[in-house]
């Protein structure tokens, strides 16, 4: 499978969970023997602004985290594309799903899936998309820019037993004909992160349902990296739900 990936990822660009050192060289060192890595180019101030106002944009700017967060954009909108033909996971940060048009919060700038749905749509490559956010903390920023678009839908399983969670990932996946279907995947509902809900194998699990009702729908498929804090366990979990998508 293809992994869009920059060494710029690894850099402390502020001082939060989803910046720390070692969390993206945890993922790396258990995918790397499975993966083909590609390195994205950012995104442009166009294609941030179809989800953004001028003002986050320059708020973001003078942060000093516009490199950074266009680049992760850039590696959404590079691992969205790849889906149309096949499987693609962006391993990219900072994450995004709390990054409404004209405000972010919870370590996000700029957000990722949102940028990279309008991009593909603003290029005439999508028609229709479903995002599926698996992230333990809901997907604010991405309601608040997709949620009216009548061409998106969005789901955010919010069962807090294993057994109804994983369900609602199967009723959101039943019956949809989307031309692509997108992952915010977030890993902090892990039993060993915050959340202590999901095992390992179910996002293998995951993986498989999403890959399974792509297909199904002739469309394709796509994840990016959202939240996921343990490291001892993040690089298992990613690399599970990999193996699903692949398969």
């Amino acid at each position: 499978m293809k992994v869009i990936y920059h060494p710029s990822f690894t850099q402390v660009y502020t001082h939060d969970p989803a910046a720390e050192p070692g969390r993206m060289e945890a993922v790396v060192a258990a995918i790397e023997d499975r993966v083909a890595f590609l390195e994205p180019t950012p995104a442009t101030m166009d294609q941030i602004a179809l989800a953004h106002t001028k003002a986050h944009i320059d708020h973001v700017n003078a942060m000093g985290l516009y490199e950074i967060a266009a680049l992760a954009a850039g590696g959404a909108i590079q691992a969205a594309r790849i889906g149309l033909t096949e499987p693609c996971f962006g391993l990219i940060r900072p994450p995004g799903h709390h990054a409404s048009a004209g405000s972010s919060w919870g370590f996000c700038y700029f957000n990722n899936m949102a940028i990279a749905l309008l991009a593909l749509r603003e290029e005439g490559l999508i028609r229709r998309a479903l995002v599926l956010d698996i992230d333990l903390h809901f997907g604010d920023g991405t309601v608040n820019i997709l949620g009216d678009k009548g061409w998106v839908t969005i789901h955010n399983p919010s069962a807090r037993d294993r057994e109804g969670y994983l369900a609602e990932v199967d009723q959101a996946l039943t019956g949809v004909r989307p031309d692509l279907i997108g992952i915010s995947a977030g890993f902090d509902f892990h039993q060993e992160d915050w959340g202590g809900l999901l095992t390992t194998d179910d996002y293998r699990s995951i993986g498989r349902k999403v890959r399974d009702a792509a297909q199904g729908a002739g469309g394709g498929c796509f994840a990016i990296l959202e939240g996921g804090y343990n490291h001892r366990v993040l690089g298992q979990n990613v690399a599970a739900l990999l193996d699903g998508l692949a398969r």
